[in-house]
């Protein structure tokens, strides 16, 4: 897993500026492996569509992953013949490779791809990059699984999708509902921070990128498609689902260790009402208090347990001492990654040690409390020990919330002066991050891309 330090955190999205007539607004990107049949026809039929329908300039880009048949001569003859086409060569295999190498290139502000055999009903085209193009969102995925989806395609397919999607949910809580479907699009300044984070270069490279946009907070638009099944489709089906398993593998336990600075690339929603301050409430709050309450919850089963545990071999306060510490490390963990939002190692060590501290506040009321009840009866019961220690551990609590959120976890954003649009850009090249390359805002505007052909005598 790339651990990259990214260029720093989105700005707020807007529309894309309208601009001058002949600038490629959206790129679309054709993976394509020894493709030399259906190569054409795809190209023409979606330069149709789009010259058709589409609002706006565009360009086809066919990424030719190290073909050994004569795609490449199909793809020149067609970036010959079309102006809006290009090709891009590939000397090595992988749809993610591909993707990576021309979005890292290409200075349109949408950029999308789809597999070459057209299986989506281009209808879906349009809905799906106009929410980018607007602002709404940061990516956008065509959904097979969506409720008003219409797809034709077999069984065995069909549960491979389902199962897969399935995993996903319930192993890296993936909210999106098709990861698979070759028809997708994303920002440019999204994708100049978010690809040099993920890893894989083959068909996991999907699943990889929504998953940590995702988790990044940043916003994906779904899109039922009409989907036909492709029957002479290449792909070799158990060996890209040991891919993606090793795929799903390798990121939950990035993601669990917290090693991605995905904090870094989170967007701020500058009109989302969550953001508007409040008077007398600080800023995540609500939030905080709830995570805070959770963690705490089953911080106090989880003390519970180890101290009737503990208290079977040794006495109250040796029990309640060894229940408490393990029980506090844990909770100083879960706070620091799910209440407050720390990713990451750094920090950690300081921040158990500032935990071990709250944990001494703790084990005095909770031991000062089991020495009052032992003073007031020489053998109180295990159920009023019980009681006393939950109330004990209530105060501790209200008293853990507010040293965390004002002494371990403190919010420094309103120190920081800088600016969220003073944000710069470092897009990369070709699958690397670049050294340097300018950044440009592209205006749009919406004509044809006929009516900017100088050869056209109109």
């Amino acid at each position: 897993m790339r651990t990259d330090s990214s260029p720093g955190t989105l700005p707020a999205r807007e529309h894309l500026p309208a601009a001058p007539a002949g600038t490629p607004v959206l790129d679309v990107v054709i993976p394509v492996y020894n493709e030399e049949k259906d190569l054409q026809p795809c190209v023409r039929r979606l330069h149709e569509h789009l010259d058709r329908t589409f609002p706006y300039a565009f360009r086809i880009t066919i990424a030719d992953n190290a073909s050994t048949d004569t795609t490449p001569e199909v793809a020149g003859r067609l970036a010959a013949e079309i102006p809006e086409v290009t090709t891009f060569r590939l000397e090595q295999k992988g749809r993610g490779r591909a993707l990576r190498a021309v979005w890292s290139a290409s200075d349109a502000p949408v950029l999308a791809y789809m597999d070459v055999d057209l299986s989506t009903d281009l209808n879906a085209l349009l809905p799906l990059v106009a929410p980018l193009i607007s602002g709404h969102s940061d990516l956008a995925i065509g959904s097979r699984l969506a409720r008003s989806s219409r797809v034709v395609r077999g069984p065995k397919r069909e549960f491979i999708s389902r199962a897969y999607n399935l995993i996903l949910r319930g192993s890296l809580q993936a909210r999106f509902s098709d990861a698979q479907c070759g028809f997708k699009a994303i920002r440019r300044d999204v994708a100049q921070v978010l690809l040099p984070l993920v890893e894989d270069t083959g068909w996991f490279f999907d699943t990889e990128m929504l998953v940590l946009a995702e988790r990044a907070g940043l916003r994906i638009h779904e899109v039922p498609v009409d989907w036909v099944d492709d029957p002479d489709s290449t792909v070799h089906i158990v060996r890209t689902a040991t891919d993606d398993l090793k795929g799903v593998w390798r990121v939950g336990r990035a993601l669990a260790t917290g090693s991605l600075p995905l904090d870094r690339i989170a967007r701020p929603f500058g009109d989302d009402p969550r953001d508007r301050d409040l008077v007398d409430v600080p800023r995540g709050l609500a939030r905080q208090l709830v995570g805070f309450c959770v963690v705490g919850a089953l911080s106090t089963l989880f003390y519970l347990l180890l101290y009737s545990g503990f208290r079977v071999v040794t006495g109250s306060q040796i029990a309640n001492a060894l229940a408490l510490l393990v029980s506090a490390v844990a909770n100083t963990a879960a706070n620091r990654r799910l209440t407050f939002g720390v990713r990451g190692r750094g920090g950690a060590v300081r921040h158990q040690a500032q935990g071990l501290v709250v944990f001494g506040i703790g084990l005095a009321l909770t031991s000062g409390s089991l020495a009052a009840l032992n003073a007031a009866t020489s053998e109180p019961a295990h159920s009023t020990e019980l009681a006393v220690l939950i109330a004990a551990n209530l105060a501790a609590t209200v008293l853990r919330f507010l040293l965390f959120r004002a002494w371990l976890f403190p919010d420094r954003r309103e120190d920081d002066p800088t600016p969220v649009a003073s944000y710069v850009t470092t897009p990369f090249r070709a699958g690397d991050v670049a050294d340097s390359w300018r950044d440009t805002t592209v205006r749009l505007l919406p004509v044809r891309p006929h009516d900017t052909d100088a050869r056209d005598s109109r």
